[in-house]
């Protein structure tokens, strides 16, 4: 065994015999009371409170401008009693109403004229009608074709035929010598607008061609 080791368990004996006679003594008690308040006596140290950071300072306040003065609402007198009614025993009468004369009404317009209008009238027609019966086509003589031509022809403002068409076909033979003989040899007065002057017109007809 080493020294120290020998050393230590010398003391180790040592405290036993010293717990065995303080025990027998009678200081073994006081002197683990002594060391139980000696354990458990606890030595509290007051903890330093850390400085508290300042609370940031308030933004500042934004100036409004005040509200408008309201004007107090004028007083309200109220009367006591009603002013005293006056009754008129004789009611004049109404005033007339005054006269308004109005102005003079305009003048009405004069009237039109009456219109002088009229169609294309023949003038002479026994005449000249007469010339296109005797002038009977000889192509339709020699084949006997006989009929009725319907003719409707324009008549400008000389009274003379500016066109012609037929209305009712009776040949092409007698068709054709009709609006041909129409145009040579009828003659009109010209129609006339509502203010007298000759304009163009028309006019229709019948031409029997009959052999006898």
């Amino acid at each position: 065994m080493s020294g120290s080791r020998v050393v230590s368990i010398i003391i180790v004996a040592l405290i036993h015999v010293a717990v065995g006679y303080l025990l027998i003594s009678g200081l073994a008690i006081s002197a683990v009371k002594e060391i139980a308040e000696r354990v458990t006596t606890v030595d509290i140290e007051e903890e330093v409170p850390e400085p508290e950071e300042e609370p940031p300072p308030p933004p500042p306040e934004e100036i409004t401008s005040p509200p408008p003065p309201v004007a107090p609402p004028p007083p309200i007198n109220i009367a006591p009693a009603p002013p005293p009614i006056r009754t008129q025993a004789n009611i004049p009468p109404p005033a007339p109403p005054a006269l308004v004369i109005p102005p003079p009404a305009p003048p009405a317009p004069p009237p039109p004229p009456p219109s002088q209008a009229r169609p294309a009238r023949p003038d002479g027609q026994a005449r000249w009608q007469r010339r296109i019966i005797e002038n009977y086509p000889s192509r339709a003589l020699r084949r006997e074709i006989e009929g009725t031509v319907g003719v409707s022809v324009t008549v400008n403002a000389e009274g003379r035929v500016a066109g012609c068409r037929v209305t009712r076909s009776a040949d092409p033979i007698l068709d054709e010598a009709a609006c041909d003989d129409m145009t040579r040899y009828a003659r009109f007065e010209p129609a006339l607008d509502a203010a007298g002057n000759p304009t163009t017109g028309s006019w229709s007809t019948n031409i029997v061609y009959q052999i006898n």
